[in-house]
């Protein structure tokens, strides 16, 4: 098989390496997206020889404001073409220990390349010589795969995978990122060597498990995960929501499919990580906080709150950011429920502006989850919430435009109430600062300086306080 190569770096690349004598291949990702029809900006060049020299030399040619990044302790260097990263190593073979999943590499042909690749649809390769540019060498019978959607190692599977354990994550990655099917001997050793990912670090798993959640369908993966005694041991806290339970005729869901449904549609709306995380933990709480009631039958009150509390455990274990984009997960988590509640009584002023105030800017994402939360089979009760959901949104959109409550800023602070007062810091500053924020949010008085002031006063005098020289009489 031949393939239509109409880039003009690569016309150079095979340019150079005649000259030099070397043969050159474009293989992995990006041969397999060239045939898949998908955008790819990454694209790996094997040299017969060494691929730092040949970088240099592709580099002369393309001019000198070209810069080759050079990766000694990986044998590597990179150059930077428009919008491609073009790297270029030399051919190798790899053994491995069984301690670890860093290779022992050396110098190899092609073929040995070829052989140490993860998945027969990564093992393709495209000849970059005169005389067949742009001819497929397959070896493993990898178009087929692409043609059929399965994914399956060249080799042994349970070599590949011990060898490297990190690969049974890139196959189930793959799956969900292609759609493709793990082919059955494939699945069944990733399930043999599970316990194997033990000695891959966290960082290299959970960016494997980012990419699964940001796939186009998310489900695939953590079905995978699951079924193939990963997801257990990577993040037990999630495969904890599998299963139901019945007591005196009482059911309840089984959450994490219920989860899995969410993150799914959630994944048609937005490509935002941290919100397709919200959608992957809001009801992590549930296992520890189900109780059963003899009256209403299986309750998790509390839940978004437990979840809230234990998304910074997650996130650490996980070796996931601490930082502002944690804070916004424990934030959409713990308020759920919310836009819930207000879709199911009527929607006060009060109640929208207090979601506004404690939402902040993660109201349209947390109102954006709160609508793909609804997977009830019942479709009259789904059309009911999302109506419901639209009201709340209008109110929303209202009370925001009228009270410019999201992002809120008190219009009298703490420094005027002291200044006001002649008073240090103390109790009686939170007290009257906490009555202006209530009796904002309740709609008592308006979000503007003039009515805060006044309360201002009003509280002070309740609380004994006499106001300066300069202060109002």
């Amino acid at each position: 098989m031949k393939l239509e190569v109409n880039l003009p770096i690569l016309d150079l690349i095979s340019g150079v390496a005649t000259d030099a004598g070397v043969e050159a291949f474009v293989i992995g990702g990006f041969v397999r997206d060239m045939i898949l029809g998908r955008p790819s900006h990454d694209i790996d060049i094997v040299v017969a020889g060494n691929g730092i020299d040949l970088a240099n030399k592709v580099a002369e040619k393309l001019g000198q404001d070209t810069r080759v990044q050079v990766f000694k302790n990986f044998g590597t260097a990179m150059i930077h073409q428009d919008e491609l990263e073009v790297e270029f190593v030399g051919a190798r073979k790899e053994s491995y220990r069984s301690d670890s999943r860093k290779p022992i590499v050396e110098d190899g042909t092609i073929e040995d390349d070829q052989n140490r690749r993860d998945f027969t649809i990564n093992a393709l390769a495209i000849s970059l010589q005169k005389e067949n540019f742009g001819e497929v060498v397959d070896p493993f019978n990898g178009i087929d795969d692409i043609q059929n959607a399965i994914i399956r190692t060249p080799l042994a599977p349970d070599i590949t995978f011990s060898d490297d354990p990190l690969r049974m994550m890139r196959a189930i990655r793959f799956a969900a990122q292609l759609n493709f099917t793990i082919e059955e001997q494939t699945f069944r050793s990733i399930s043999k060597n599970n316990d194997r990912i033990s000695i891959v670090s966290k960082e290299r798993i959970t960016d494997e498990l980012n990419k699964i959640i940001a796939s186009p369908v998310p489900s695939i993966g953590f079905i995978l995960l699951n079924k193939s005694g990963l997801l257990k041991l990577i993040f037990p806290e999630f495969a904890a929501l599998k299963g139901t339970e019945i007591k005196e005729g009482k059911g309840h869901k089984d959450v994490f499919y219920h989860t899995l449904q969410v993150l799914d549609k959630i994944a048609t709306q937005t490509d935002n990580l941290w919100l397709r995380w919200a959608a992957l933990l809001h009801d992590i709480g549930k296992p520890i906080t189900k109780r059963f009631d003899n009256k209403v039958g299986w309750t998790f009150h509390g839940h978004e709150f437990t979840g809230s509390k234990m998304v910074h455990h997650i996130f650490k274990k996980l070796a996931l950011p601490l930082n502002e984009k944690m804070k916004y997960v424990e934030k959409i988590v713990a308020l759920h429920l919310r836009p819930i509640v207000l879709a199911e009584d009527v929607v006060t002023d009060s109640a929208v502006r207090r979601l506004l105030f404690e939402a902040s800017d993660e109201i349209d994402d947390l109102i954006m989850l709160c609508r793909a939360d609804i997977t009830s089979k019942n479709t009259e009760k789904v059309t009911r919430f999302m109506n419901n959901f639209d009201l709340v949104s209008t109110k929303l959109k209202e009370i925001e435009e009228k009270d410019r409550i999201r992002n809120w800023q008190p219009p009298v602070d703490g420094a005027y109430i002291m200044q006001t007062f002649n008073i240090p810091p103390c109790r009686e500053v939170g007290i009257i600062k906490n009555a202006i924020r209530e009796a904002i949010l309740d709609g008592i008085i308006g979000n503007n300086f003039e009515e805060a002031e006044a309360l201002m006063l009003e509280e002070g005098k309740k609380l004994g306080l006499k106001l300066n020289e300069n202060g109002k009489q």
